[in-house]
């Protein structure tokens, strides 16, 4: 009882904590107010479903809504357009008294323009043209004055860089330095941007000659800076200064007053005022987006959006600035042409509601209480489920699992959070459950970690603790089968193994060698005349063209065991048992329901060399880690060496299966869903021999990781609740978790896949390319550091070995990350992969031969250290998403470098001064 209520204080105090972050980060800021009537903002007015495409224009009634919601916020609005649905505004805007500022789209050819796409531009400008001195005409109280274009010129500018810069940097390259190239295109760029001002000069100045009213065209400051000539045709200047697009902050440094964004807006405003003292100014566009990627330091956030509008608002009314701030309404149609930010400018979303208010505080997330909810019912769920369920787990694991959980949950909501307030397409609604999809598989994973990690280092006395048994005098040894299958082994190292097999203490048992498939006699018979040599206990068997790989071999033997055999005991070819492992561990089998009993393998080659070392450490953290806490709940991995199975079992849920390459594995499963039980004791009664090369070491783990595919589509039933399946909660759980991380490494490389070419995308067109946002770029960061830092913490807690040999096991295991994700992936989409042999005494073949082993891993390594080269070239990128992004790609290239480190760490004595010894004179009997 006491257990259950301190589990239920923790859990509570935990989602306080939780709930209590949440309101931390959304604390409501205190901003200055604006309370008076704005001057002016722009007005587009389509909706959330607006396609350009299908030109669904706004209707007279929307048009009338949208004025009537904005007629008492501010005195002014300004269109793009004369058509399109705007030919209405003039009328509605005088029913509101409101005044307007008209214009026009007007676009700009040049001399890759096709004759009929000319006409087709000029028509269009002429009607747009055309309705606007109309209206003005029309209008003449409401419209008080006409802008001809928005950022025409720019537009221009922007389509001729490109072409101009390839031909001058070709046509000059190694005459001239790049600087020099560099101003030569800035200057032919110039003169043909006041080139096509001309165009641009002939509508302005019909629509002066036409129209009583002032008359300028829209364009940013640095456009009307380098063209005095147009400057001298305009009544007035209409400039747009947007901070945000030239990587302005909206705050200064930390500990300055007053915001840097509206100190740029004014400066840029008044060095047009000082170079063109004669002209009033008008800021036809200021403004900041609530969302959108980082332009370097300018972060796009509802907040900002607040901070600037209320400081601009405030200072240009006290400096007589006019000015129209855009927007009235966000338009979710422009993410295709200028990106996320595109979408977001407005002061009310595109369901026409305020995003924030003007006056008092504005909160970061305004629906941030739900989804603080959502993440704190998450947790409880998520405590509940585990904590109350381990009572052996200590207080310190508890609360690790707990803060692990109400970290997760908030991580998933927060990325919810996020994509509610963004506008959603029927694309990126499939691009946003993607990433949630990925997500929470990466969470699973994180805390079915971290469970182990509590587990291990905070977890009561075991209950399932085993150790060899010294059997009583009186002891009745059952007879024992021990099956040893090879093919086309060594036969030296087969004596070995056998000479092992003559020396074991134990009074009643028999061997049964099965070769098959071997096609050499000069390999299979030596081993057929040791067995000879070696008595009657031992038996020969060699099998050609049998079906069934090992398992056939196996299930022969089962054909042929002596009848009054009660254990069947199956060891690999190349293991030098204890003499005791029978009488040790023999005796468990008087339990009835035992259904297999199982010994970690072990191995007597780490000393032959820094890779074989590394392997070595690799495998024991399995065997003193996750088997010892698996064994914990009876839910062990069965392996096809140094394990013994109660023979009658066999009657009850069948033979070896043939059809999977993990056929050990299989039938523990198998006895599990019978309801047996099993016995893991982690001392070691047995030591085999590591993969000679790291090509070796790859075939077994794919080997592993492929049959663990197979039995997941063969029994994936039985981990369902159901009634039918005698596999306890626990034991779900544990075959599930123990997969997870698999699944996880086949999603990294998809993951992968999709980062390099959005890398592509962004370094190549970095203005519709965005990175994605930080609410997944920094879990992912995290959950590497946390896996590194989490597989140290346990090694030093259970593996007797040193700090390096830690280090080295987890380069070893990180080396493999690719061939577990093929293994997954290939595993889950294909069948009947044959069984691969790990090769035994394998010569170690020179470097080339390991990288060409090793090709798509190298690949990928050096796609994406590429990547991270192009990033931090591309300034655009120099701000913190750009940075995790790139600590994004670094993370992922980093078990592709493991790989590469590896390889050249087992090639590595193949090149270094003495003599070289081959892998079977290294080999040594124990």
């Amino acid at each position: 009882m006491k257990a259950k209520l301190a589990t239920l204080f923790t859990l509570i105090v935990l989602v306080v904590l939780n709930v209590g972050i949440w309101s931390y980060v959304n604390n409501p800021l205190q901003l200055p107010s604006w309370n008076s009537t704005m001057m002016g903002v722009t007005y587009n007015g389509t909706r959330r479903d607006f396609n350009p495409e299908l030109k669904n224009y706004p209707t007279r009634e929307q048009v009338q809504e949208d004025l009537a919601l904005l007629s008492d916020k501010v005195h002014s609005i300004r269109t793009y357009t004369s058509l399109e649905g705007m030919e209405v505004v003039p009328e509605i805007a005088a029913q509101n008294n409101m005044h307007l500022a008209m214009g026009a789209w007007i676009d700009l050819f040049d001399d890759t323009t096709t004759e009929q796409d000319r006409l087709k531009i000029e028509e269009k400008n002429r009607r747009d043209i055309e309705s606007l001195i109309s209206l003005s005409n029309q209008y003449p109280k409401t419209i008080v004055r006409t802008l001809v274009g928005n950022e025409s010129l720019l537009r221009a500018r922007s389509k001729l860089a490109g072409p101009i810069a390839d031909q001058i940097t070709e046509q000059f390259k190694g005459q001239l330095s790049e600087q020099d190239i560099k101003d030569k295109i800035e200057t032919e760029v110039k003169v043909k941007v006041a080139e096509k001002a001309s165009q641009l000069i002939d509508y302005i100045r019909e629509v002066k000659k036409r129209t009583w009213k002032p008359v300028s065209t829209s364009e940013t400051w640095d456009i009307w800076e380098a063209n005095p000539a147009l400057v001298e045709e305009v009544d007035y200047i209409g400039v747009h200064i947007l901070p945000y697009w030239e990587n302005v902050p909206v705050d200064k440094a930390p500990g300055a007053e007053g915001y840097a964004a509206v100190d740029y807006v004014f400066k840029r405003f008044y060095e047009l005022q000082q170079k063109y003292p004669n002209k009033p100014i008008v800021i036809t566009e200021t403004g900041w987006p609530s969302d959108g990627p980082p332009q370097k330091s300018a972060s796009a956030s509802l907040v900002n959006e607040a901070k600037f509008l209320r400081a601009f608002l405030n200072r240009a009314t006290a400096e007589n600035v006019i000015y129209y701030v855009i927007e009235a309404f966000d338009q979710p149609w422009k993410i295709e042409l200028e990106g996320t930010a595109g979408a977001y400018w407005g002061l009310f979303n595109a369901d026409r509601q305020p995003k924030f208010p003007m006056e008092g505080e504005v909160v970061a997330n305004p629906m941030w209480r739900n989804f603080a909810t959502g993440a704190a019912l998450l947790s409880v769920i998520l405590m509940s489920a585990f904590l109350f369920t381990r009572k052996s787990l200590k207080l310190p694991g508890k609360l690790l699992f707990g803060i692990v959980a109400n970290l997760a949950a908030s991580v998933l909501f927060w990325s919810a959070s996020i994509a509610a307030a963004q506008y959603q397409t029927s694309f990126s609604v499939v691009f946003w459950s993607i990433l949630l999809m990925m997500q929470a598989m990466a969470i699973l994973v994180l805390l079915t970690e971290s469970l182990e990690l509590a587990e291990v280092l905070w977890h009561r006395k075991g209950r399932r603790t085993f150790t060899p048994l010294t059997p009583s005098a009186d002891f009745k040894y059952p007879k024992v089968s021990i099956h040893l299958p090879i093919h086309n082994e060594p036969p030296e190292m087969v004596r070995k193994t056998l000479n092992a097999l003559a020396k074991v203490d134990y009074p009643n048992f028999e061997v049964l060698v099965m070769d098959n498939n071997t096609k050499d006699p000069e390999v299979w018979r030596p081993v057929s005349e040791d067995c000879d040599r070696l008595g009657p206990k031992f038996r020969f068997f060699h099998l050609d063209n049998w079906p069934g790989f090992k398992a056939g071999a196996i299930n022969y033997a089962l054909e042929n065991t002596a009848e009054d055999a009660e254990i069947i005991a199956v060891i690999d070819s190349d293991y030098i048992l204890n003499p005791d492992w029978l009488k040790a561990m023999v005796p468990y089998f008087d339990q009835e329901n035992v259904g297999f009993v199982q010994s970690p393998q072990d191995y007597r080659d780490a000393h032959q060399g820094t890779f074989k070392d590394m392997c070595y450490w690799e495998y024991a953290g399995f065997f003193n880690i996750g088997m010892v806490q698996r064994n914990e709940y009876n839910a062990i991995i069965q392996h096809g060496t140094m394990t013994m199975v109660r023979k009658s079992a066999f009657e009850k849920v069948g033979a070896w299966g043939e059809w999977c390459i993990c056929e050990d594995s299989e039938l523990g499963l198998r006895l599990y869903e019978a309801g047996y039980d099993s016995v893991y004791c982690k001392e070691s009664f047995g030591r085999g021999l590591m993969p000679d090369t790291f090509s070796g070491y790859m075939t077994q783990r794919f080997r592993w990781v492929y049959g663990a595919m197979q039995i997941i589509k063969k029994h994936w039933r039985h981990f369902l609740p159901n009634k039918k399946s005698l596999l306890t909660p626990a034991q779900r759980y544990y075959f599930v978790a123990g997969w997870l991380p698999w699944f996880s490494d086949a999603l990294a490389l998809l993951f992968t896949g999709a980062s390099l070419v959005l890398t592509t995308l962004l370094v190549l067109n970095p203005l519709h390319s965005e990175l994605p946002i930080n609410a997944f770029l920094l879990p992912t960061i995290g959950l590497f550091v946390f896996k590194v830092g989490r597989g140290l913490w346990l090694y030093k807690a259970r593996v007797a070995c040193s700090i390096l040999q830690a280090m080295g096991a987890a380069l070893a295991g990180l080396s493999l990350t690719h061939t577990v994700a093929r293994g997954t992936l290939q595993g889950l989409f294909t069948s009947g992969k044959p069984f691969m042999r790990t090769p035994k005494y394998e010569a170690q073949g020179p470097l080339i031969a390991g990288l060409l082993v090793i090709w798509q891993e190298i690949l990928l390594l050096t796609l994406l250290i590429a990547g991270i080269v192009a990033m931090r070239m591309e300034p655009q990128f120099d701000n913190t998403s750009g940075r995790l992004w790139v600590a994004v790609l670094a993370v992922q290239a980093v078990p592709y470098l493991a790989t590469f480190l590896t390889i050249l760490i087992s090639v590595a004595p193949n090149y270094l001064p003495g003599k070289k010894l081959a892998a079977e004179e290294l080999d040594v009997d124990e």
